[in-house]
């Protein structure tokens, strides 16, 4: 079975390059991934007996973009409700989740409304600048959820300017319906839930226009936490110039960047060209050019763009992971893609106004399905779909399973660890939840000694990593120790692939080249463990940094932890 060994940037020639139906892992053992074209490429059929597998579960919001790049890849229709390997649907209740099986994979985590409705999204804020301090978390306007809010809006109205403005936002809502901005307490609806956020008076301008970023943040998982920003995204403007006069107030067109309000104006100018700077919607890499022949360090904004991203992900982070735990029957069945609303003020601070849990997807125009349909190719190779076995497409309803990624499974079944395995590998994640203030050589010792669960993590890691096309991760860094103490709770395969990042990140290749022997030796599934050098590993490296010892930890606490 042939496989490709990376994925090839887009072709610019007219003939369509043929491309294998799978990626290889970068690593033995380890079972290859389904490859998605782009339009430039055609893709080679497999086998019937595993062509057949290929089925996509279709809903009434899958995206026409979606639907043209798995048929790429000779996806079919699913007529049945059990035997789909991918779906891009609707959000659902939480508890919807136990439905999907293990080799299923839906385009949503269960919780991740708590970052995109906007009230939501407006409290976990606040909570992590009350835990984390407002100077780290200072980019998102004040806002006020009424009616709970209604006294500190009226207070903080009373003590504002008279010339203040707010911006009214329905908390669930998307495409601008329902949002005005006011500027009296009489203009204020008051029997329906609401967000009053402050109006972002001296927004930076392009033409003398107001203008907001679309930015794809995508997150393969929550534990580890691994988010990725596209590189290329959308520029919308208004399609009226800015006024700050309270008499404009009124006018959508001038106040709103919406593609939905604004493409209803007379004066609208589309653009399909992805390099010019003109027209009401721009790609993000064209304004980055624009600003920098202005002399803008545009590189700083997205460093900046990038920061808060990864800070309102972590804010949504407890809630994802319990209820991943609880409903979801392992990590490899959820991956979402989010949209961001970002503007840039008159100091080119970037302000998060609004984070879609569905972004919209519809293509009007040749730069919208570049950018779009690009972005959904490099996603869903990201995402790493695997081949199932047969009988696990043919089975019943399965239990929720331990495991932690995608990948033995998918192919054939694991072997189950031992309980040594298992409670060597419960301490050493113990030993290290467990410090009090852990610093930089304790955690680097977390990679002296490897249990399967760290390999497995790893290599997951870095093969995702190797298939990311035009997408750039964001965490894990070799700089994301920074934001750990962001999490409420500490996770042990943070500290991991954190601390894997910065020891080799200048040395890939020596990375890959340790996980490749363990992968060799099946050292991943298990197989292979040196169990007693697991159970020395306080001992022989900790002598002097601690006094915990694995060993003395009892079977209460590691129920707890």
């Amino acid at each position: 079975r042939k496989c490709v060994e990376y994925l090839a940037q887009p072709t610019e020639a007219q003939e369509k390059e043929l491309k294998p139906a799978l990626v290889c892992s970068l690593f033995p053992n380890v079972p290859p991934t389904i490859y998605f074209s782009t339009r430039d490429e055609a893709v080679e059929k497999l086998p019937w007996e595993q062509r057949k597998l290929l089925r996509w579960k279709m809903c009434t919001v899958t995206p026409n973009i979606v639907k043209q790049t798995i048929s790429r890849s000779h996806f079919r229709v699913s007529k049945k409700n059990n035997d789909w390997l991918g779906c891009w649907g609707h959000h659902m209740k939480s508890s919807g989740f136990k439905a999907i099986k293990e080799h299923q994979k839906l385009n949503h985590f269960p919780g991740s409304f708590e970052i995109g409705r906007k009230d939501r999204l407006w409290r976990n804020l606040l909570k992590m600048q009350a835990r984390c301090g407002k100077k780290e978390f200072n980019f998102f306007p004040q806002s006020f959820i009424l009616p709970q809010d209604i006294k500190l809006l009226r207070k903080a109205w009373e003590e504002g300017a008279s010339s203040q403005k707010w911006i009214v936002k329905p908390p669930a809502s998307a495409r601008g319906i329902g949002i005005q901005v006011i500027h009296k307490w009489s203009q204020l609806p008051k029997k329906r839930p609401l967000l009053v956020q402050r109006y972002l008076n001296k927004p930076y301008l392009i033409g003398g226009r107001k203008f907001d970023l679309r930015i794809y943040v995508y997150v393969t998982c929550y534990d580890p936490l691994r988010v990725y920003l596209f590189k290329d995204g959308l520029v919308r403007f208004a399609s009226c110039k800015y006024s700050s006069s309270m008499k404009s107030l009124s006018n959508k067109f001038m106040h709103l960047t919406n593609y939905s309000v604004n493409k209803k104006n007379t004066e609208y100018k589309p653009n399909s060209d992805e390099t010019a700077c003109q027209g009401h919607k721009w790609a993000l890499k064209a304004l980055w050019s624009y600003l920098t022949q202005k002399g803008v360090n545009s590189k700083a904004i997205w460093e900046k763009i990038k920061d808060i991203v990864i800070k309102t992900i972590i804010a949504s982070e407890p809630y994802v992971n319990s209820l991943v735990k609880m409903y979801v029957r392992r990590p490899y069945c959820c991956h979402e893609l989010f949209g961001f609303d970002i503007m840039l003020d008159e100091n080119l601070k970037p302000w998060i106004l609004e984070v879609n849990i569905s972004p919209s997807l519809h293509s009007n125009s040749p730069l919208d399905v570049s950018i779009k349909g690009q972005m959904i190719r490099d996603l869903l190779n990201l995402a790493g779909f695997v081949l199932p076995s047969t009988d696990s497409v043919a089975s019943g309803p399965q239990t929720r399973t331990s495991t932690t990624c995608s990948m033995g499974s998918a192919l054939k079944e694991e072997p189950k660890p031992t309980s040594e395995h298992f409670m060597a590998e419960k301490m050493k994640k113990a030993y290290y939840l467990t410090q009090k203030i852990p610093d930089q050589d304790f955690y680097s010792s977390v990679l002296d000694i490897l249990t399967p669960d760290d390999v497995r993590i790893l290599v997951e890691t870095e093969d995702e990593y190797s298939r990311r096309g035009q997408f750039e991760r964001v965490f894990p860094t070799h700089i994301s120790m920074r934001y750990l103490p962001f999490f409420e709770q500490p996770r042990y395969f943070n500290i991991l692939v954190t601390q894997w990042e910065i020891k080799y990140y200048l040395n890939k290749h020596q990375g890959l080249e340790l996980l490749k022997n363990w992968c060799v030796k099946g050292y991943h599934t298990g197989a292979g463990t040196d169990l007693a050098q697991m159970w020395s590993l306080p001992k022989s490296f900790f002598p002097q940094k601690s006094s915990i010892q694995w060993n003395s930890f009892s079977k209460l606490e590691l129920g707890r932890l």
